[in-house]
C-alpha cells in the first residue's frame, strides 16, 4: 500500500470503466490524487467544463474520502488514458512529461515514492518509457468493456457506459410546444415511451390544478414567476435522473411568456430571463391545425384565438433567436413519426 498515488485524466465523459479503474487504484494508495484536465479535442455537441467534470467525480466519490480531486487548465499533462486508438501514434516527450510530473509532485506535496497509475495500454506504461520517468508507473487492468476513445467520440451511442452523475450533461432537452389542444402532452408521452426517456409535464397546467382550483380564472401576473421556477426545477431534476440521450419537456418558458402576454398584456421580465439563461436544446412546435378538444381548463379555443396565440409563440421565438422545428401534419400519427425523424437525425445521428 502506497501512502499516495496519482491519476490523471480528462474524464470526458466520466464512464463506468474509469470508475472501476479508480476503485482498483484506490485500493493501492492511502490517498489517491486525481487530476482532471481539459480535453484536447472536446466533442462539438456538448459544452463540458472542468467544473462539470469535477462535479461528476465529486458526486461519484462523495463517500470515498481517500480520493482527492484537482483540476488544471493544462491540456498536455501525461494522461491517465490515451486519447487515440493506437498508443503507437503518440510520441512521448520524456523531458516534458517529467517536468509536468515534477510540478504535480510539488503542487500536491506527494511523497517521493508515490506512483503514477495508468492503464495497461497507456503510452507511459511502455517499458522503455517507464524507466525514464521520475515517478514509478503502476498499471491498472484494462476495462475491455469500455472503450474510452469510442465513448468520447460518440457519447450517445455509448449512453449506458456513461456514469449516472455525468448523464445530465449528455442528455439533450427537446421541448414540445404549440397552442392549446395541439396534441403536445400526448406526443410527449409517446416520445418518452419510444425512447425510454424522462419527461417534464407542462408546469402551467399543474400549477393551475394545485394552486388555482383547476381553472385559469384566478391566474394573475404574479403566478408566472412560480410557474417558471417550478418548471426550471422539474427540468433540472429530470436531467439529473436522465434515462436516455434525450429528455422530453412539455411546453417551455416561451409558452409561459406567451400566456402572460395574452392574458396580462405585458411581457414578464423574469420569464424572459429564464428563456435566455435556461435555454433548451431543441424545440418542436406543433401547428394548431388539429381539432379543438375542450378539457374544461383551456380557454383559447376559437380559431381566431388559436391563430393569434400561435403567432405570438412564433414572435417570441424570433425575439429570443430560437428556431423551432414546425410539424404541421393533420394526422396525429404522422406528427409522431415526424418528431421521431427529427430526434433521430439531430440527437441520435441517424439518417433515413
Amino acid at each position: 500500500m502506497h501512502d499516495a498515488g496519482l491519476m490523471i485524466g480528462h474524464f470526458e465523459p466520466l464512464h463506468l470503466g474509469q470508475m472501476r479503474s479508480i476503485l482498483d487504484v484506490a485500493g493501492q494508495a492511502e490517498t489517491l490524487h486525481i487530476v482532471i484536465t481539459k480535453h484536447p479535442s472536446p466533442h462539438p455537441d456538448f459544452a463540458i467544463s472542468l467544473q462539470d467534470k469535477a462535479r461528476w467525480l465529486q458526486m461519484a466519490c462523495a463517500d470515498l474520502p481517500f480520493i482527492e480531486l484537482h483540476v488544471t487548465d493544462e491540456i498536455a499533462l501525461p494522461m491517465h488514458e490515451h486519447l487515440y486508438k493506437h498508443s503507437s501514434d503518440i510520441a512521448i516527450d520524456i523531458d516534458s512529461s517529467n517536468a509536468k510530473l515534477q510540478r504535480l509532485i510539488d503542487d500536491l506535496a506527494l511523497p517521493s515514492d508515490s506512483p503514477l497509475f495508468v492503464a495497461q495500454n497507456h503510452p507511459l506504461s511502455q517499458p522503455d518509457v517507464r524507466e525514464q520517468l521520475i515517478m514509478d508507473v503502476v498499471t491498472t487492468p484494462l476495462q475491455s468493456e469500455y472503450d474510452s476513445y469510442a465513448i468520447a467520440c460518440d457519447p450517445v451511442a455509448h449512453w449506458s457506459a456513461i456514469h449516472p452523475e455525468a448523464r445530465g450533461d449528455y442528455t439533450k432537452t427537446v421541448a414540445i410546444v404549440g397552442g392549446e389542444s395541439s396534441g403536445k402532452t400526448t406526443l410527449v408521452h409517446k416520445l418518452a415511451n419510444y425512447y425510454g426517456a424522462a419527461f417534464v409535464l407542462e408546469m402551467g397546467r399543474i400549477y393551475i390544478g394545485t394552486d388555482l382550483g383547476g381553472r385559469e380564472l384566478g391566474l394573475q401576473y404574479s403566478d408566472y414567476t412560480p410557474i417558471v421556477l417550478n418548471h426550471a426545477q422539474a427540468i433540472r431534476a429530470a436531467k439529473a435522473q436522465a434515462r436516455a440521450p434525450i429528455t422530453i419537456v412539455d411546453t417551455d418558458f416561451v409558452t409561459t411568456q406567451a400566456f402572460c402576454e395574452e392574458y396580462e398584456g405585458r411581457t414578464h421580465p423574469f420569464v424572459s430571463a429564464c428563456i435566455e439563461e435556461l435555454r433548451l436544446d431543441y424545440t418542436i412546435m406543433l401547428d394548431n391545425n388539429v381539432p379543438w378538444v375542450d378539457d374544461g381548463m383551456r380557454t383559447l379555443g376559437d380559431p381566431d384565438a388559436r391563430g393569434r396565440f400561435e403567432q405570438r409563440l412564433l414572435d417570441i421565438f424570433a425575439r429570443h433567436n430560437i428556431e423551432p422545428h414546425l410539424i404541421d401534419e393533420l394526422d396525429y400519427d404522422a406528427r409522431y413519426k415526424r418528431a421521431i425523424m427529427f430526434i433521430d437525425k439531430h440527437i441520435y445521428n441517424k439518417t433515413a
